[in-house]
Formats: C-alpha cells, structure tokens, sequence
C-alpha cells in the first residue's frame, strides 16, 4: 500500500488569527477530512501570517523545501491560501513541487490559472470600492478613525451576545455525542437552528462561536 506524504501549510492574513487559531482550525479540518479519503499523512506543517496579496511567503518557502526534500506534495484547504495573484501561482507551479488544493483536487493546471485570476480581480475590485466608499465618507466629514472604531466595538458585542445564545445549545450538541466542528454543524442544521446570518451551519461558522465562547470563559473563570 503506496502512502502519500504531504507537507500542510496554512494562511492566516492576521497575527490576532494566528494566535487564536480562528481560521486555521477550519483548514485543519479540512486538510484532515480530504486526507480521511484515502491514503495520505502529514509529515510536516507550516503556518503563514501574512496578507494574500503579499509575495514574501517564508514559511511557504520553507514548506517547498521540505516537500523537495521529502519528495512529498504540498496541500492546502483552499487555493485562496496560496495567494490570489496570477503570476504567484503561475511561479508556484514551476517550482517542481507538486501541490493540491482540497477544494478543488482534480483541478488542471489551467483551471488553476482560471480561480487565481478571478480571486485575483475580485481581491482588486474589494480594494476599490473600500477606497471608493472610505473617500466618500471622508468628504461627507465622517471621522473614519473614530467611526470604525464605535462599528467595530458594536460588531464585537453583537457577537458575544449571539454566542452567549448559543453556548447551551453547543452544550447539546456535545451530550449528543457531536464532538468535531463538522459533527456539531451537522446536529445544528438537523436541529434546524439557522447561524447568525440565517442561514446553514458550517464548520468554519462553529469554530468562530466557540473560539469566542473559549475567550469568553478563559478571560473571566468566574463565569463558568
């Protein structure tokens, strides 16, 4: 029996990600459930803090090595981790080094090329119309400072609050014997409770309540 060997490497565009793990559980998940198809393990990880639209990747240069010296094959959860430029994973591919995306494993080189240019363009429209909206509110005379700073507060007490809501029903989902975040997703949409956008429940949506549940009780034991 042929076992593959894969070098995992993950992406987070934030130090405050990193440390938390908020986002990099959701990948971990998903390397773990593509690898639980066949015959495949980790021999190695590597962890990026970096934004997408930047080039210098020096754990991903690491992990390079490692998978040449290795002779194993670089996987990743999605190909936005990679980047989302044209000529980065146009330049990835000459590398030698073979890589898979387990969001998309059969894909062809070509299709490749194709996700990077749309992630690519879509990654250029978000950046102008934040400049666009940013420069009308300035000329309206709206402090941005001080106005991002009150709507980021009121996001992040609308979180907790929602989480707060949602703490007994994790609890019910782990008596249930719903232990991943996958199997929690899954006793939640059976249960028909919606997510806080109203819609399904995912396992990247989960490890976001828990994550702030844990912070929660971690911040203040008392109560627990």
């Amino acid at each position: 029996m042929i076992v593959h060997r894969f070098v995992s490497y993950y992406r987070v565009s934030t130090d405050k990600q990193g440390k938390s793990g908020l986002g990099l559980d959701a990948q971990r998940e998903a390397v773990g459930q593509f690898l639980d198809r066949g015959t495949g393990t980790v021999i190695a990880e590597f962890v990026e803090i970096e934004s997408g639209g930047k080039s210098d990747r020096p754990q991903l240069a690491e992990a390079l090595a490692e998978c040449r010296r290795s002779k194993a094959t670089l996987i990743i959860a999605k190909l936005d981790r990679l980047a989302r430029s044209v000529a980065f994973i146009a330049n990835l591919m000459d590398q030698n080094v073979d890589f898979i995306a387990c969001d998309m494993p059969e894909a062809s080189r070509l299709l490749l090329h194709v996700m990077a240019a749309f992630a690519e363009h879509e990654r250029r429209v978000i950046g102008e119309r934040t400049k666009a909206a940013l420069a009308a509110a300035k000329a309206r005379g709206v402090r941005l400072g001080a106005n991002g700073a009150r709507l980021a507060k009121q996001r992040q007490s609308a979180a907790t609050d929602y989480a707060l809501t949602m703490e007994s029903i994790m609890r019910a989902a782990r008596q249930a014997s719903a232990r991943t975040t996958r199997e929690i997703a899954e006793y939640l949409n059976a249960q028909c409770v919606q997510s806080r956008d109203g819609g399904r429940w995912h396992p990247a949506s989960v490890s976001r309540v828990m994550n702030r549940l844990s912070a929660m009780h971690t911040a203040s034991p008392a109560a627990e």
